[in-house]
Protein backbone atom coordinates (compact mmCIF):
# COMPACT_ATOMS: atom_id res chain seq x y z
CA UNK A 1 0.00 0.00 0.00
CA UNK A 2 1.35 3.41 -0.99
CA UNK A 3 1.59 6.23 1.52
CA UNK A 4 -1.34 8.63 1.19
CA UNK A 5 -0.03 12.18 1.44
CA UNK A 6 -3.35 13.99 0.92
CA UNK A 7 -6.65 12.51 2.03
CA UNK A 8 -10.18 13.46 3.01
CA UNK A 9 -10.50 13.11 6.78
CA UNK A 10 -12.90 13.94 9.59
CA UNK A 11 -12.12 16.52 12.26
CA UNK A 12 -12.22 14.56 15.53
CA UNK A 13 -11.98 17.48 17.95
CA UNK A 14 -11.43 21.22 18.15
CA UNK A 15 -9.79 22.80 21.21
CA UNK A 16 -8.73 26.33 22.12
CA UNK A 17 -5.09 27.36 22.40
CA UNK A 18 -4.15 29.45 25.39
CA UNK A 19 -3.45 33.12 24.54
CA UNK A 20 -4.34 32.59 20.88
CA UNK A 21 -7.19 34.55 19.33
CA UNK A 22 -6.80 33.54 15.69
CA UNK A 23 -5.89 29.84 15.83
CA UNK A 24 -7.06 26.66 17.54
CA UNK A 25 -6.04 23.02 17.79
CA UNK A 26 -7.77 20.36 15.70
CA UNK A 27 -7.19 16.61 15.62
CA UNK A 28 -7.28 14.38 12.55
CA UNK A 29 -6.59 10.62 12.71
CA UNK A 30 -3.79 10.46 15.33
CA UNK A 31 -2.37 13.89 14.42
CA UNK A 32 -2.92 17.34 15.85
CA UNK A 33 -2.78 20.48 13.72
CA UNK A 34 -3.19 24.21 14.17
CA UNK A 35 -6.02 25.72 12.11
CA UNK A 36 -7.70 29.09 11.75
CA UNK A 37 -10.18 29.72 14.53
CA UNK A 38 -13.72 28.86 13.53
CA UNK A 39 -12.66 27.12 10.31
CA UNK A 40 -13.74 23.67 11.50
CA UNK A 41 -16.04 22.04 14.00
CA UNK A 42 -15.97 18.41 15.19
CA UNK A 43 -17.31 16.07 12.53
CA UNK A 44 -16.45 18.32 9.59
CA UNK A 45 -14.70 16.80 6.62
CA UNK A 46 -11.41 18.39 5.62
CA UNK A 47 -8.50 18.01 3.25
CA UNK A 48 -5.58 16.74 5.32
CA UNK A 49 -1.99 16.76 4.01
CA UNK A 50 0.70 14.93 5.98
CA UNK A 51 4.13 16.20 6.94
CA UNK A 52 6.67 15.74 4.13
CA UNK A 53 4.02 16.63 1.55
CA UNK A 54 5.14 19.08 -1.14
CA UNK A 55 2.17 21.18 -2.17
CA UNK A 56 1.90 22.34 -5.79
CA UNK A 57 3.13 25.81 -6.74
CA UNK A 58 -0.32 27.36 -7.10
CA UNK A 59 -1.74 30.69 -5.92
CA UNK A 60 -3.81 29.07 -3.15
CA UNK A 61 -0.62 27.71 -1.58
CA UNK A 62 1.43 30.89 -1.90
CA UNK A 63 1.55 31.13 1.91
CA UNK A 64 3.80 28.04 1.85
CA UNK A 65 6.39 29.50 -0.51
CA UNK A 66 8.79 30.47 2.33
CA UNK A 67 8.85 26.77 3.27
CA UNK A 68 9.36 25.75 -0.39
CA UNK A 69 5.81 24.37 -0.27
CA UNK A 70 6.84 21.62 2.13
CA UNK A 71 4.61 20.64 5.05
CA UNK A 72 6.77 20.22 8.16
CA UNK A 73 6.32 19.71 11.88
CA UNK A 74 6.12 23.15 13.48
CA UNK A 75 5.26 24.62 16.86
CA UNK A 76 2.83 27.53 17.23
CA UNK A 77 2.01 29.05 20.61
CA UNK A 78 3.50 25.99 22.27
CA UNK A 79 1.39 23.56 20.23
CA UNK A 80 2.98 21.01 17.88
CA UNK A 81 1.28 21.03 14.49
CA UNK A 82 1.89 18.08 12.16
CA UNK A 83 0.33 18.39 8.75
CA UNK A 84 -2.18 20.87 7.43
CA UNK A 85 -5.97 20.85 7.44
CA UNK A 86 -7.73 22.74 4.66
CA UNK A 87 -11.39 23.30 3.75
CA UNK A 88 -12.74 21.10 0.98
CA UNK A 89 -12.96 24.17 -1.22
CA UNK A 90 -9.22 23.67 -1.91
CA UNK A 91 -10.09 20.41 -3.67
CA UNK A 92 -11.21 20.81 -7.27
CA UNK A 93 -13.07 17.53 -7.50
CA UNK A 94 -16.61 16.78 -8.61
CA UNK A 95 -16.83 13.11 -7.64
CA UNK A 96 -18.05 11.50 -4.42
CA UNK A 97 -16.24 12.62 -1.25
CA UNK A 98 -15.76 10.17 1.60
CA UNK A 99 -13.54 9.77 4.64
CA UNK A 100 -10.16 8.29 3.74
CA UNK A 101 -10.34 9.19 0.05
CA UNK A 102 -6.80 9.50 -1.33
CA UNK A 103 -6.53 12.77 -3.27
CA UNK A 104 -2.72 12.92 -3.51
CA UNK A 105 -2.64 12.78 -7.30
CA UNK A 106 -5.75 14.92 -7.73
CA UNK A 107 -4.15 17.66 -5.65
CA UNK A 108 -0.76 17.31 -7.33
CA UNK A 109 0.92 16.65 -3.97
CA UNK A 110 4.35 14.98 -4.06
CA UNK A 111 6.61 13.52 -1.37
CA UNK A 112 9.62 15.38 -0.02
CA UNK A 113 12.85 13.48 -0.64
CA UNK A 114 15.96 14.41 1.38
CA UNK A 115 18.99 15.65 -0.50
CA UNK A 116 21.44 12.88 -1.37
CA UNK A 117 25.14 13.84 -1.44
CA UNK A 118 27.26 13.00 -4.50
CA UNK A 119 28.61 9.82 -2.88
CA UNK A 120 25.06 8.42 -2.84
CA UNK A 121 24.47 8.90 -6.55
CA UNK A 122 25.67 6.54 -9.22
CA UNK A 123 24.82 5.14 -12.61
CA UNK A 124 21.65 3.08 -12.58
CA UNK A 125 20.43 -0.07 -14.24
CA UNK A 126 16.86 1.16 -13.89
CA UNK A 127 14.02 0.48 -11.47
CA UNK A 128 14.86 -1.96 -8.69
CA UNK A 129 13.95 -5.59 -9.49
CA UNK A 130 10.40 -6.76 -8.88
CA UNK A 131 11.42 -9.09 -6.04
CA UNK A 132 12.90 -6.28 -3.89
CA UNK A 133 10.23 -4.99 -1.44
CA UNK A 134 9.66 -1.30 -0.76
CA UNK A 135 11.22 -0.03 2.45
CA UNK A 136 8.82 2.77 3.40
CA UNK A 137 7.33 2.47 6.88
CA UNK A 138 3.93 3.97 7.75
CA UNK A 139 3.59 6.48 10.59
CA UNK A 140 1.38 5.39 13.44
CA UNK A 141 -0.52 8.70 13.64
CA UNK A 142 -1.87 8.08 10.14
CA UNK A 143 -3.22 4.68 11.20
CA UNK A 144 -4.38 5.06 14.82
CA UNK A 145 -6.43 1.84 14.65
CA UNK A 146 -3.15 -0.06 14.37
CA UNK A 147 -2.70 0.30 18.15
CA UNK A 148 -5.52 -2.23 18.60
CA UNK A 149 -3.95 -4.63 16.10
CA UNK A 150 -0.73 -4.66 18.13
CA UNK A 151 -2.47 -5.12 21.47
CA UNK A 152 -1.15 -8.08 23.52
CA UNK A 153 1.21 -9.22 20.76
CA UNK A 154 4.86 -9.93 21.50
CA UNK A 155 6.84 -7.25 19.70
CA UNK A 156 10.32 -5.85 19.40
CA UNK A 157 10.95 -2.11 19.36
CA UNK A 158 14.03 -0.91 17.50
CA UNK A 159 15.71 2.46 17.10
CA UNK A 160 15.06 4.06 13.72
CA UNK A 161 18.51 4.77 12.30
CA UNK A 162 18.63 8.07 10.40
CA UNK A 163 20.16 7.60 6.97
CA UNK A 164 19.09 6.32 3.57
CA UNK A 165 17.66 2.89 2.87
CA UNK A 166 19.52 0.28 0.85
CA UNK A 167 18.55 -3.16 -0.47
CA UNK A 168 21.19 -5.77 -1.33
CA UNK A 169 20.00 -8.90 -3.09
CA UNK A 170 21.25 -12.34 -4.04
CA UNK A 171 19.03 -14.14 -6.54
CA UNK A 172 20.66 -16.81 -8.74
CA UNK A 173 17.55 -16.88 -10.97
CA UNK A 174 17.93 -13.19 -11.87
CA UNK A 175 20.20 -11.96 -14.68
CA UNK A 176 22.62 -10.12 -12.35
CA UNK A 177 22.36 -12.55 -9.42
CA UNK A 178 23.78 -9.94 -7.00
CA UNK A 179 22.90 -6.28 -6.87
CA UNK A 180 22.50 -3.13 -4.80
CA UNK A 181 19.51 -0.79 -4.80
CA UNK A 182 18.58 2.59 -3.39
CA UNK A 183 14.97 3.14 -2.30
CA UNK A 184 13.67 2.92 -5.87
CA UNK A 185 16.56 2.22 -8.25
CA UNK A 186 19.21 -0.42 -8.90
CA UNK A 187 22.74 1.03 -8.86
CA UNK A 188 25.54 -0.13 -11.17
CA UNK A 189 28.61 -1.37 -9.33
CA UNK A 190 30.88 1.51 -8.33
CA UNK A 191 33.15 1.39 -5.28
CA UNK A 192 32.89 5.20 -4.86
CA UNK A 193 29.12 5.04 -4.26
CA UNK A 194 28.03 4.52 -0.65
CA UNK A 195 25.56 1.75 -1.49
CA UNK A 196 28.35 -0.34 -2.99
CA UNK A 197 30.89 0.69 -0.34
CA UNK A 198 28.92 -1.17 2.32
CA UNK A 199 28.46 -4.20 0.05
CA UNK A 200 32.24 -4.37 -0.46
CA UNK A 201 33.00 -3.56 3.18
CA UNK A 202 31.14 -6.68 4.33
CA UNK A 203 32.06 -8.81 1.28
CA UNK A 204 28.38 -9.44 0.76
CA UNK A 205 28.61 -10.88 -2.74
CA UNK A 206 30.64 -13.85 -1.51
CA UNK A 207 28.81 -14.19 1.81
CA UNK A 208 25.38 -14.34 0.19
CA UNK A 209 26.53 -16.68 -2.58
CA UNK A 210 27.92 -19.03 0.10
CA UNK A 211 24.57 -18.90 1.88
CA UNK A 212 22.96 -19.90 -1.45
CA UNK A 213 19.50 -18.74 -0.40
CA UNK A 214 17.74 -16.12 -2.55
CA UNK A 215 17.16 -13.13 -0.30
CA UNK A 216 17.21 -9.36 0.06
CA UNK A 217 19.05 -7.62 2.90
CA UNK A 218 17.51 -4.25 3.69
CA UNK A 219 19.17 -1.70 5.90
CA UNK A 220 19.89 1.93 6.61
CA UNK A 221 23.16 3.41 5.37
CA UNK A 222 24.50 6.18 7.56
CA UNK A 223 27.77 7.91 8.35
CA UNK A 224 29.78 10.97 7.27
CA UNK A 225 27.95 13.08 4.71
CA UNK A 226 24.61 11.31 5.12
CA UNK A 227 21.70 12.99 6.91
CA UNK A 228 23.97 14.95 9.25
CA UNK A 229 25.57 11.70 10.49
CA UNK A 230 23.52 11.84 13.68
CA UNK A 231 25.05 8.59 14.97
CA UNK A 232 28.48 10.24 14.92
CA UNK A 233 30.14 7.50 12.85
CA UNK A 234 33.67 7.84 11.46
CA UNK A 235 32.90 5.88 8.30
CA UNK A 236 29.87 4.80 6.29
CA UNK A 237 28.07 1.75 7.65
CA UNK A 238 24.84 -0.19 7.25
CA UNK A 239 22.35 -1.35 9.90
CA UNK A 240 20.07 -4.17 8.74
CA UNK A 241 16.37 -3.86 9.60
CA UNK A 242 14.82 -6.49 7.30
CA UNK A 243 15.53 -9.70 5.45
CA UNK A 244 13.17 -10.83 2.67
CA UNK A 245 13.32 -14.47 1.56
CA UNK A 246 12.53 -14.23 -2.15
CA UNK A 247 11.33 -17.75 -2.95
CA UNK A 248 9.39 -18.10 0.29
CA UNK A 249 7.88 -14.62 -0.15
CA UNK A 250 8.24 -13.78 3.52
CA UNK A 251 10.19 -11.58 5.92
CA UNK A 252 12.55 -13.06 8.46
CA UNK A 253 11.49 -13.19 12.09
CA UNK A 254 13.42 -11.08 14.56
CA UNK A 255 15.49 -14.10 15.65
CA UNK A 256 16.24 -15.14 12.05
CA UNK A 257 17.42 -11.62 11.24
CA UNK A 258 19.65 -11.37 14.32
CA UNK A 259 21.19 -14.81 13.75
CA UNK A 260 21.84 -14.38 10.02
CA UNK A 261 23.45 -10.98 10.58
CA UNK A 262 25.59 -12.25 13.46
CA UNK A 263 26.84 -15.17 11.36
CA UNK A 264 27.95 -12.79 8.59
CA UNK A 265 29.34 -9.99 10.74
CA UNK A 266 26.55 -7.53 10.00
CA UNK A 267 24.98 -5.02 12.38
CA UNK A 268 21.23 -4.87 12.90
CA UNK A 269 19.40 -1.73 13.93
CA UNK A 270 19.56 -1.37 17.74
CA UNK A 271 16.78 -3.41 19.37
CA UNK A 272 15.65 -1.48 22.43
CA UNK A 273 13.17 -3.87 23.96
CA UNK A 274 11.11 -7.03 23.47
CA UNK A 275 7.75 -6.90 25.21
CA UNK A 276 4.06 -7.65 25.07
CA UNK A 277 2.44 -4.60 23.50
CA UNK A 278 0.17 -2.65 25.83
CA UNK A 279 0.58 1.04 24.95
CA UNK A 280 -1.61 3.90 23.81
CA UNK A 281 -0.76 6.54 21.23
CA UNK A 282 0.42 9.14 23.75
CA UNK A 283 2.77 6.66 25.45
CA UNK A 284 4.28 5.62 22.11
CA UNK A 285 4.95 9.20 21.03
CA UNK A 286 6.75 9.81 24.33
CA UNK A 287 8.70 6.54 24.03
CA UNK A 288 9.97 7.58 20.59
CA UNK A 289 12.00 10.42 22.12
CA UNK A 290 15.66 10.08 23.05
CA UNK A 291 19.20 10.47 21.73
CA UNK A 292 21.39 8.23 19.63
CA UNK A 293 23.78 6.32 21.90
CA UNK A 294 26.93 8.28 22.69
CA UNK A 295 25.64 11.50 21.09
CA UNK A 296 23.50 14.53 21.88
CA UNK A 297 21.60 14.12 18.60
CA UNK A 298 17.87 13.42 18.74
CA UNK A 299 17.11 10.00 17.35
CA UNK A 300 14.63 9.79 14.48
CA UNK A 301 12.24 7.55 16.39
CA UNK A 302 11.43 3.86 16.67
CA UNK A 303 9.91 0.98 14.73
CA UNK A 304 7.52 -1.59 16.22
CA UNK A 305 7.10 -5.10 14.80
CA UNK A 306 5.88 -8.50 16.02
CA UNK A 307 8.82 -10.84 16.73
CA UNK A 308 7.36 -13.10 14.01
CA UNK A 309 5.83 -11.32 10.97
CA UNK A 310 2.05 -10.91 10.95
CA UNK A 311 -0.46 -9.46 8.49
CA UNK A 312 -2.30 -6.22 9.20
CA UNK A 313 -5.89 -5.58 8.16
CA UNK A 314 -5.50 -1.82 8.61
CA UNK A 315 -2.26 -1.58 6.60
CA UNK A 316 -3.34 -4.19 4.02
CA UNK A 317 0.04 -5.80 4.38
CA UNK A 318 2.67 -6.41 7.01
CA UNK A 319 2.05 -5.39 10.63
CA UNK A 320 4.86 -2.87 11.14
CA UNK A 321 4.79 0.80 12.08
CA UNK A 322 7.11 3.67 12.90
CA UNK A 323 6.78 6.33 15.58
CA UNK A 324 8.82 9.46 14.94
CA UNK A 325 10.46 11.56 17.64
CA UNK A 326 8.83 14.99 17.72
CA UNK A 327 12.03 16.54 19.10
CA UNK A 328 13.84 15.26 16.02
CA UNK A 329 11.16 16.62 13.70
CA UNK A 330 11.17 20.05 15.34
CA UNK A 331 14.89 20.62 15.92
CA UNK A 332 16.85 18.54 13.47
CA UNK A 333 15.08 18.53 10.13
CA UNK A 334 15.90 21.16 7.53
Amino acid sequence: MERKLATIQKIKSVDPIENADAIEKVSVLGWQCVAKKGEFKPGDMCLYCEIDSIMPDKPEFEFLRPRKFRIKTIKLRGIISQGITLPLSYLKYDQEIYEGLDVTEIMGVTKYEPYLPPNMNGEIWGEKPWFVPKTDEFRIQSYPKIVEEFKDKEVYISTKVDGTSCSIYYNPDFERKFGVCSRNLEIKEDETVAYWKVAHKYDLRDKLEQLNKPLVLQGEITGPGIQKNRLGLKEIDIYIFDIWFINERRYASMREMIDLCAQRGLKTVPIDTICRFNYNMEQLIEMAKGKYAGTQKNREGMVIRPISPLKSTELQGRLSIKVLNNDYLLKDEE
